[in-house]
């Protein structure tokens, strides 16, 4: 079983193809009339418009002209760049455009059988969480019988230029696809997950393990299926399409179409001084403006390799703008890099992808308005929504995406096309069940950029630990729809938070409802018991309230250890307290280093403390060697922390 399928428009393909059929007549979507609307939302194209059908354009017109990723696709006079990029990429991986396009066989005109054509196609896309698929007739806009918009270098080859009318129906008109990133419309496409790479950022030509890390990534991302796609900036518009003088195109789109990592036998070890090659292969959507550095198709390094040494790297010798280019030469001579992720079938049953839909909403109770602003708020911006999640180990990668609702269908109404959005990223207490209300100790782990695009991202290394992600709009008291997803290769269990304390129930009153919240961090445990000089010691914390714990994770041979660990309890009374413990782990009996009793009472002072390690038996037990670093802060006011 597939994903859940919304119709949109509530058009049923199957129905109204048949209908057609049973009146010998070609369908014409009343929902996406042939007139100006479709294509603008208030101005006139230059020229007469004539919409015709594939078959009034050329003779023979076919869906897919034979292998859908070998044919060069051009913008046409009005249309979109980042489109044709696109298609190019789509076409790369076979699992995403029959997904794209379901069923491409049963839509392909046969001239055998003519009277079964009714003019009626079919795409789905991935908009705003949810698989939805949407009809369209195969009236197309021409000017002097040329296609508007893009177009295959197959003449008679339709499936781009009628993809692009039913993302045009989707969003509202044609028009609506101007501002579009690649990225926007890759997602919208497969339902992958997009990260933008800085590559100058990255440093990759400077540093050597960084430069391996991202041709992992980007191989693992390729081999599951993922899209990839790079391109030169653009200093000026008039620079937009220069040749640099290695052959490629500033402002241009390339697709990558293969990764390898070869191994090279004893004679190719000699020649190229090196026991493995990292090449990545890539393509010009447009079939022109090669690569002509290393590793281009007339340099002396194919001339080194035999026949069966190409066949096991896979070149394809071919003009059409497909060219192989070294790790370090990709690397030096790009700027930006797409890589867009598939992230829709669970890996052995591990689910990568964690996502929800939310809003920003208005009311006038702080307690339950949801519409708080940017970080620069601070008296409103923990009014957001309010997710959490948890990382089970450090060093994984953790992406995460806050899509707003796209606007676009109410341009003619002069609403904007998109808010400026933005999210924070926080670390926070290992057992916060409830919503942050200030900000004392959590540590700001993140920040996306603000801006008014579709999509902003945040890609991080994170250590194990529990983060609070809270997503913003830029200014508070607005109200909109938004996706957000996260990606990881270890589950993260991302869940809202939308308690601000524990419920009043009647265990609670039973046992008696909580008075007191307290909040504590411990920062470091030092100069640690050893009983001999070479004794290794990994110590970690178990902090305590009543019969609730949290441990931290361990350190590993030091008796200085920096913890940072934090926790959250909420207390019937200061009369329960808060105990520190510092234990060695060992392999079969860890080892009691001491522990520190704290009534952590509201008056309290809230300032960093630092604590020596005593035995068990409370405040007044015999103290041992080592001291606890902390910063311990309680309310009786339970929304107050």
């Amino acid at each position: 079983m597939g994903p859940p399928l919304k119709l949109f428009k509530n058009q049923k393909y199957q129905e109204l193809k048949q209908e057609c059929i049973k009146d010998s007549r070609l369908f014409c979507d009343p929902t996406f009339l042939p007139e100006n609307d479709s294509l603008f939302y208030n101005r006139l194209l230059p020229g007469k418009v004539v919409w015709k059908r594939p078959q009034d354009i050329c003779d023979d017109p076919h869906l897919i002209v034979g292998n859908i990723s070998n044919h060069q696709l051009t913008q046409g006079r009005l249309g979109h760049k980042p489109m044709v990029s696109a298609f190019s990429c789509l076409a790369v991986q076979e699992s995403h455009w029959t997904k794209t396009i379901p069923n491409h066989k049963e839509q392909e005109w046969d001239p055998q059988k003519t009277e079964k054509y009714a003019g009626i196609f079919r795409f789905r896309f991935w908009h705003f969480g949810e698989w939805t698929e949407v009809v369209i007739d195969d009236l197309l806009p021409t000017i002097n019988g040329d296609l508007v918009f893009s177009f295959s270098t197959s003449m008679n080859e339709f499936w781009n230029a009628l993809l692009e009318k039913a993302y045009a129906k989707l969003l509202g008109c044609y028009e609506a696809l101007d501002g579009l990133t690649i990225t926007d419309i890759i997602v919208d496409f497969t339902g992958t997950l997009a990260e933008t790479v800085d590559m100058q950022k990255g440093r990759y030509t400077e540093l050597v393990e960084e430069k391996y890390k991202l041709f992992g990534e980007l191989y693992k991302t390729f081999t599951k299926g993922g899209l990839i796609c790079c391109s030169i900036e653009s200093p000026n518009q008039e620079e937009q399409e220069v040749e640099t003088d290695w052959g490629l195109l500033k402002g241009h789109t390339y697709t990558m179409t293969d990764i390898r990592k070869i191994r090279l036998g004893e004679r190719l070890v000699e020649v190229f001084s090196a026991e493995k090659l990292y090449m990545v292969r890539l393509r010009n959507p447009l079939g022109r403006q090669e690569w002509s550095g290393p590793w281009s198709e007339i340099s002396e390094e194919w001339q080194q390799l035999t026949a069966a040494d190409r066949k096991n790297l896979g070149l394809v010798m071919s003009d059409d703008g497909e060219f192989w280019m070294s790790l370090e030469d990709f690397c030096r001579n790009f700027h930006k890099l797409n890589v867009c992720r598939n992230v829709n079938n669970p890996i052995f049953g591990r689910k990568e992808l964690e996502s929800v839909l939310g809003c920003w909403t208005v009311d006038d109770d702080p307690l339950m308005n949801r519409s708080g602003g940017c970080y620069n708020n601070r008296d409103t911006f923990l009014q957001n929504p309010q997710y959490i999640f948890t990382v089970p180990e450090d060093g994984h990668k953790v992406i995460m995406s806050l899509q707003q609702k796209d606007l676009r269908t109410y341009r003619r109404m002069g609403r904007p096309d998109n808010y400026i959005i933005g999210f924070e990223l926080f670390k926070v207490e290992m057992n916060r069940k409830f919503r942050l209300h200030h900000l004392y100790i959590q540590e700001r782990a993140g920040t996306s950029t603000y801006i008014d695009t579709r999509t902003v991202f945040l890609s991080k290394y994170l250590k194990k630990g529990n983060y609070v992600l809270v997503p913003t709009m830029f200014q508070h008291g607005r109200t909109s729809e938004f996706l957000l997803r996260i990606f990881s290769e270890v589950p993260v269990q991302l869940r809202e938070l939308t308690l601000d304390m524990p419920k009043m129930s009647c265990w609670n009153l039973a046992r008696g409802y909580p008075k007191v919240v307290t909040q504590i961090t411990v920062h470091s445990a030092e100069d640690l018991e050893k009983k001999y000089a070479n004794e290794t010691v990994n110590p970690y914390l178990v902090i305590k309230c009543g019969k609730e714990e949290v441990r931290s994770p361990v350190q590993k041979n030091t008796v200085h250890a920096i913890f940072d660990t934090q926790a959250i309890f909420y207390r019937r009374t200061t009369d329960i307290p808060i105990i520190v413990q510092v234990w060695n782990s060992r392999k079969f009996c860890d080892q009691f280093l001491g522990q520190v009793t704290l009534d952590a009472d509201p008056s309290d002072c809230r300032d960093l403390k630092s604590l020596y390690l005593r035995k068990k038996g409370g405040p007044t037990a015999k103290v041992k060697q080592g001291h606890i670093s902390f910063k311990v802060i309680s309310s009786d006011d339970l929304t107050e922390l």
